[in-house]
């Protein structure tokens, strides 16, 4: 029997957890809001369909972890994606997982999903940390007063899983439906239940359930009233109907609806619900937040903590680790060359091997240790929920340059890597923030880009590597405050959103997640290493080795490759480095970042970093250095990038992006250039 499955809740409630544990996947699971921002599948193990009740049957139960939102009103990309999922996506079942520590508001979004009359199963998540505190919520009475059926569990260890995936199961096999919906009353009661008499054919005829219909129509939501199709006539009775409600109440008719749903939550959960006190955690957060978000004292506190990350990243731990990988990947290459001269293999292929896969792919895979050992900092930030604060820290400056604190989150995600930072936009609920956070995400160092950082900082300013690393990812910031400054005042006018962002508990970061997160960037980095970056070391190979007659060239300068950067080189001439081969390089740097170093090494025909070091010193300057940098910190992102930014923003305004990117890229590297020449540098 193949069935379908749903997990839905609220932001920060478990969820991608719990998909694990049901599943056995290996999702990134994060103490931060919005780590979820689109449907993740799999399907949960066999092995929990044991018993009487599934006896003779083999179950295939697909399940989709699903964006968290609080509400299905179609305001946010999130909430839309979760809604067409319940009314297209032909779920057989859902769980609906709450967090038991904030049960009240958790509820709310259940209330609606049992309107959709969708089987369902209720998991009430973190069960642990009610007890802890030495709370409880009288699980049985739940299940009464909702009439559905209610899992106490705890996702992280594990507790209570087996039976949340029996129950779900039976009820989607049972089509067993929420029983109980009327729980409204007063003037409310008598607007929904009005409406659902008016719009009874129209809701069947649209295949939605009748009650979800009616409470949407009383919320105002104008896909579903397009969806219904009703008469002038009908929509003048059902405006009517909404004023007479709202007369009658003195609130507006989302207010109305709402006030209408907490207050029967708040009648379930005083007999239900028993508290004696704060959760440890919630104590615990509290009193560090009186530190960490002050009003005078969070982001030099923000800031403190990013120079010590930098500093270990750049030169205490990641710069000694990449060393001994280079040295390690020096005598590997080392090995090799002396292998394959003993051997006699052709020389043309031996220069392959050795001067194109060897050299490009080693030059980048020297780096992978300083950047994991970014990722792994930044996951201990992450999941321990500071994060969270800093967004809320930053709500204030970043609404002085058009945007909400919100879009933070995938500013912050851009450090790791643009693909996923601007599909996070899709949390922001206004298009233009969304627009323009995706416009200025591109200027966050994305950690594609830190080989290249690596590489000429070591190269350039030994003595100052760690120094200029840090201007290097404080500069892309300050670009991007800048260019929001300017968009805000001329392309995308208006006012952000109000910023809403729940701050989860402050907890000890998972050791199993943490090693889940960075083996899941190893795992990425490698992949790209030994695919992108490697093809792109053999094709430029070839390209620098033969001209357009397929003979091989005596030098370089000759191939066909020297031919289509020697047309760039001009457009790089003001900027310090109008060699071909830096251009050929920033235009094979569209396809990965890091294939910037590998094709340098491969154009300059060197296996090691330290020849790769010397070669440049030969036709860059310290001052043309530092002007590469810059571009490379700005210029548009990669074609991965590229595509995501199309898909999200659509393709005239993701050509837009791409155009400004690059030209303050160039505005940005040509004034370095001239400073720092002016300096004397």
């Amino acid at each position: 029997m193949n069935i379908r499955i749903g997990l839905i809740g609220n932001q920060n409630c478990g969820k991608t957890t719990l998909f694990n544990q049901l599943t056995g996947s290996n999702q990134h699971v994060g103490n931060f809001p919005g780590v979820t921002v689109e449907g993740k599948t799999g399907f949960i193990k066999p092995d929990f369909f044991k018993g009487d009740d599934f006896s003779g049957l083999s179950i295939a139960a697909e399940l989709v972890d699903l964006p968290g939102i609080y509400s299905l009103s179609p305001y946010t990309s999130e909430e839309i994606v979760t809604r067409d999922f319940l009314t297209t996506g032909h779920p057989d079942a859902v769980i609906n997982i709450l967090d038991a520590t904030n049960i009240e508001r958790n509820l709310y979004l259940t209330l609606q999903l049992m309107e959709m009359q969708i089987p369902m199963v209720v998991a009430l998540n973190m069960m642990d940390e009610v007890r802890n505190a030495g709370n409880s919520i009288d699980v049985r009475a739940l299940e009464q007063e909702l009439k559905i059926d209610v899992v106490p569990i705890s996702a992280s260890k594990g507790e209570g899983v087996s039976e949340l995936a029996q129950r779900v199961a039976f009820a989607a096999i049972n089509k067993k439906k929420p029983e109980k919906l009327d729980f409204c009353e007063g003037p409310v009661h008598q607007a929904i239940h009005s409406i659902a008499h008016l719009i009874d054919d129209h809701a069947a005829a649209a295949n939605l359930p009748l009650r979800f219909a009616a409470t949407k129509l009383v919320e105002g939501d104008e896909p579903i009233l397009r969806l219904l199709r009703l008469n002038e006539n009908e929509k003048d009775i059902l405006g009517h109907i909404v004023t007479e409600m709202e007369n009658a109440l003195d609130t507006d008719r989302e207010a109305a609806l709402a006030d209408m749903r907490y207050a029967y939550i708040a009648r379930v959960t005083k007999d239900t619900v028993h508290r004696h006190g704060e959760t440890k955690e919630q104590i615990r957060s509290v009193k560090i937040d009186n530190i960490l978000t002050h009003r005078f004292f969070a982001i030099p506190i923000f800031l403190g903590i990013m120079a010590m990350v930098f500093y270990l990243t750049f030169g205490l731990i990641g710069s000694a680790l990449s060393g001994w990988l280079s040295q390690a990947i020096d005598w590997i290459t080392a090995v090799v060359d002396k292998g394959l001269s003993s051997y006699g293999l052709n020389p043309l292929f031996h220069s392959l091997i050795i001067n194109g896969i060897f050299a490009g792919v080693g030059s980048v895979l020297s780096f992978m240790p300083t950047i994991l050992v970014l990722f792994f900092f930044l996951a201990l930030l992450e999941d321990s929920g500071y994060m969270a604060r800093v967004a809320f820290v930053m709500d204030t400056l970043l609404r002085r340059i058009g945007l909400s604190g919100k879009s933070f989150v995938p500013m912050l995600i851009g450090f790791g890597c643009s693909v996923p930072a601007i599909m996070a936009t899709r949390t922001l609920s206004s298009r233009r923030d969304k627009k323009l956070t995706v416009f200025i995400l591109p200027f966050m160092s994305c950690s594609a880009k830190l080989p290249v950082y690596a590489l000429f900082t070591s190269t350039f300013f030994p003595e100052h590597a760690t120094i200029v690393m840090i201007a290097l990812y404080i500069g892309g910031m300050v670009v991007a405050v800048l260019a929001a400054l300017l968009l805000r005042n001329t392309i995308f006018r208006g006012k952000p959103v109000p910023f809403v962002l729940e701050l989860p508990a402050y907890r000890l970061p998972s050791l199993t997640s943490m090693a889940l997160n960075i083996s899941e960037k190893a795992k990425d980095f490698l992949t790209r290493a030994f695919t992108i970056i490697c093809a792109a070391s053999i094709v430029i190979w070839f390209l620098t080795t033969l001209d357009v007659r397929l003979n091989v060239v005596s030098s370089p300068d000759k191939s066909m490759l020297a031919s289509v950067g020697s047309f760039l080189a001009p457009v790089f001439k003001p900027l310090g480095f109008g060699d071909w081969r830096i251009s050929t390089a920033l235009i094979t740097g569209l396809t990965a970042k890091e294939a910037v170093v590998s094709t340098l090494a491969v154009l300059l025909g060197t296996g090691t970093g330290l020849d790769l070091q010397s070669a440049l010193g030969y036709f860059l300057s310290p001052s043309a250095a530092l002007a590469l940098l810059v571009f490379v910190l700005l210029y548009m992102p990669c074609v991965a990038a590229m595509a995501v930014t199309r898909r999200e923003i659509g393709r005239r305004n993701a050509v837009a992006a791409m155009m400004f990117q690059t030209a303050t890229a160039w505005v940005a590297a040509y004034t370095v250039y001239n400073l720092a020449c002016a300096l004397g540098l």
